[in-house]
């Protein structure tokens, strides 16, 4: 089952494209000759990234800066695709969102925005996009996920259950649409040197004390997994031999012991 070919009539909307995992999967795809939909909410970068890819290919890259927390400007994403001509035979569902502390300490409006953005933007850019898929019976959807999918995540409560809803619903997808076609995968990654820390409220070397070094990846290799397992048709891609391990054994331990050893592996950290 693999994915369509480059089209010219046909685009890959890649979200969360302007740095770190969702630039090097446009940049993957734009080597493979694919024309995109680049969003984000930082249109420099975008438009950085599109120069980039432009230069030297014969292919087409649409910017289109977008807060995917915001229902409408979800909306308008795919009406400016309808109106330029072009369908999506790629939908790469990749900008995400964390937040870090316990939940008692938290914030309601970061709280929500990662539930908006991880969790809503995916399930309406699939209900919105998907359909056509079918309907053509031409198409193919990459979601990004987490390791974090795989077991409770003390002091990053609602990121592991987004990314847990995530995998769940690419599964299901999956299933539903496989008859017509259209592969789905879930793309895994362990920890990603790529700002993200920074913009959960937490940094690299933090995290780095609690996943170990061998454990981290560059963002082009966990990129390059995504779209290899996609084109292998793979339900589900975790980056990374110690990445794997971890996760089989995350999904073998209870729900419970697993919960209780993060938050164990955590506490000497909160207070910086």
């Amino acid at each position: 089952m693999p994915i369509p070919p480059a089209d010219p009539g046909g685009t890959c909307l890649v979200t969360g494209a302007s740095s770190g995992i969702g630039a090097e999967i446009a940049r993957a795809l734009a080597r493979r000759g694919y024309g995109l939909v680049l969003v984000a909410r930082r249109p420099d970068r975008l438009q950085a990234l599109a120069d980039e890819l432009v230069a030297g290919r014969d292919v087409r890259v649409e910017v289109v800066p977008a807060d995917l927390a915001e229902e409408e400007e979800r909306a308008e994403v795919v009406r400016i695709v309808e109106r330029a001509g072009l369908r999506v035979d790629v939908l790469v569902n990749n900008a995400g969102a964390s937040t870090f502390g316990p939940v008692h300490e938290s914030d309601r409006a970061g709280e929500l925005a990662l539930v908006r953005t991880d969790v809503e933007a995916v399930v309406d850019l699939c209900t919105m996009v998907v359909p056509g898929m079918v309907a053509r019976r031409r198409g193919a959807v990459l979601t990004t996920a987490s390791t974090a999918a795989f077991q409770p995540l003390p002091h990053q409560a609602a990121y592991g259950a987004a990314k847990a809803f995530v995998l769940s619903y690419s599964h299901a997808l999956r299933a539903e649409v496989r008859r017509f076609g259209i592969p789905v995968t879930a793309l895994c990654p362990g920890p990603v040197a790529t700002g993200f820390a920074a913009a959960a409220g937490t940094t690299e070397r933090d995290l780095a004390g609690f996943l170990p070094r061998a454990m981290w990846l560059a963002a082009h290799e966990v990129a390059r997994a995504g779209i290899e397992g996609l084109e292998r048709d793979r339900p589900v891609v975790v980056p990374g031999l110690l990445n794997r391990l971890a996760s089989l054994a995350a999904s073998a331990t209870p729900a419970p012991v697993m919960a209780a050893i993060v938050e164990l592996a955590r506490q000497p950290r909160r207070g910086r």
